[in-house]
């Protein structure tokens, strides 16, 4: 989710700020204990980047709730996703599963966009062949519509209504020295040759 394009600069305006974030990820969090009665069984995965980030901050906020640790990891999802040849060259990120594995568990991803669902489709395919889960959830930070895929999340920070014009940048303290999401607009909504839209890498807009 860069700020820049090729046509330079792009402006963005704040749509969530650092006690937005943490209020929302309160929310979330109390949501989670709710459906799941008790975050007994519950693992959470990050989706690399920020939704790592994100994972660990809700996990830190269940154990306050329940006060047990809740096990928390990373699935990468590089050689899973379906726009893989259009850019082979990318940089594996880490998989993490906590030593109980999630089998027969309740596995939370968490990402910090949902756009088209193609990131959580991968992750999906990525968890299948880790484990299986006796049900899989899924929560983001923020869901900006424009589903290519039947995939919806369990748990939204908010809802954020998006041309495909705009861009939706996710800043966390851990990786970009303060929490915010900016909303931004491009000059003209970049498509690939072969029509596929949001094939940019998850670090720039979630599929």
């Amino acid at each position: 989710m860069d700020t820049t394009g090729p046509e330079g600069p792009l402006s963005a305006r704040p749509v969530l700020e650092a006690p937005d974030i943490a209020r929302v990820l309160t929310r979330i969090a109390h949501e989670i204990v709710e459906r799941a009665k008790g975050a007994d069984d519950v693992v959470l995965l990050g989706i690399p980047t920020r939704g790592v980030f994100l994972a660990r901050r809700l996990a830190a906020k269940l154990e306050e709730i329940t006060g047990r640790p809740v096990p928390v990891g990373s699935l990468d999802i590089t050689m899973y996703r379906d726009d893989l040849r259009l850019r082979p060259a990318r940089v594996l990120a880490r998989t993490e599963i906590p030593d109980d594995g999630v089998d027969g568990r309740l596995v939370v991803l968490v990402d910090d966009v949902l756009f088209s669902g193609r990131t959580i489709r991968a992750a999906l395919d990525a968890l299948g062949d880790i484990g299986r889960p006796r049900a899989v959830q899924l929560a983001v930070l923020v869901d900006r519509g424009h589903r290519e895929l039947p995939i919806r999340a369990d748990y939204v920070g908010k809802n954020l209504p998006t041309s495909l014009r705009e861009t939706v940048k996710v800043q966390l303290t851990e990786e970009d020295g303060r929490d915010s999401v900016l909303l931004g607009e491009r000059s003209e909504v970049a498509v690939p040759p072969d029509g596929v839209r949001g094939s940019e890498p998850a670090s720039a807009v979630e599929q």
